[in-house]
């Protein structure tokens, strides 16, 4: 698919949108009966749910015959994911950190990736705090605020990395801490992938390594990364897929911190603990 500016101004216009209607009126501004569980611990709110249909709305619009996969919709209807190989499918995450949303601070980001046959083609993550819009087209390079960015290494003598450890088994965060945890300075995780990807960017931090890979919160952060030089993949370093139902990736400021890291994952036989 042709980078087509028509189409990236039709998804910049809805994310402004979106952010300026919804989700910025009501930051720090929900009541308890505006937040939910879907999961133990896994929120929502009423902004995620008015967000996710605006934005339906705006991109049904800018391609009237895609598929259209949205957080919330899929968490309501898991057959919805069986669009995800679709001709064409946007893909939405309407507040990615909603974690942070709903507790009244940032970060938190709007994420949109549009997709051909399983295969991502655009990327936008937007943070509507900082209005720093991040956005790739495959073999098109990666930009911000619609300036071209190349990926940098952080300036310390030990990476830093980004690891979450939300999501693992006690037998994984045991071998985050003693094999994997020594060889870098660990930073604080954003819990929201739209600053994460962003940061491993801009030189910020040089590493991370994620669990849970749901296509909403990843396909447009990878294509992202990996167009501005950057790395991420799976840790035995096949290429990511929205299709994929998957555990691990590591995304990576270059491709020898990704080697670096995908070795000590492999030495420490991660995904069978």
């Amino acid at each position: 698919m042709m980078p087509s500016p028509a189409l990236h101004n039709g998804v910049v216009a809805a994310l402004h949108s979106v952010a300026e209607r919804v989700i910025m009126p009501r930051f720090q501004n929900l009541a308890a009966a505006d937040i939910a569980e879907k999961t133990p611990g896994d929120l929502v709110t009423i902004a995620d749910k008015e967000s996710e249909a605006m934005l339906h709305e705006a991109l049904s619009t800018l391609l009237p015959d895609s598929a259209i996969v949205g957080e919330e919709a899929a968490a309501a209807d898991s057959s919805v994911l069986d669009q995800l190989s679709a001709p064409a499918c946007w893909i939405i995450d309407p507040i990615d950190g909603t974690h942070n949303y709903a507790h009244g601070k940032p970060p938190f980001g709007v994420i949109i990736a549009l997709c051909a046959d399983g295969v991502t083609e655009a990327g936008w993550l937007y943070d509507p705090i900082m209005r720093r819009l991040c956005h790739a087209w495959r073999d098109d390079g990666a930009y911000i605020n619609g300036e071209p960015i190349a990926a940098t290494q952080s300036s310390f003598e030990r990476p830093i990395a980004a690891i979450s450890e939300i999501f693992l088994n006690p037998k994984q965060r045991e071998s985050v801490r003693c094999h994997i945890a020594p060889h870098y300075t660990l930073a604080d995780i954003p819990r929201c992938a739209a600053e994460q990807y962003p940061r491993l960017v801009l030189g910020q931090n040089d590493v991370s390594l994620f669990e849970r890979v749901l296509p909403w919160d990843h396909a447009a952060g990878i294509l992202f990364l990996n167009e501005a030089g950057g790395m991420a993949a799976r840790p035995d370093g096949r290429a990511y897929a929205p299709t994929q139902d998957e555990r691990g990736l590591i995304g990576a400021a270059s491709p020898a911190l990704f080697d670096a890291m995908a070795e000590l994952v492999r030495q420490t036989d991660w995904y069978n603990l």
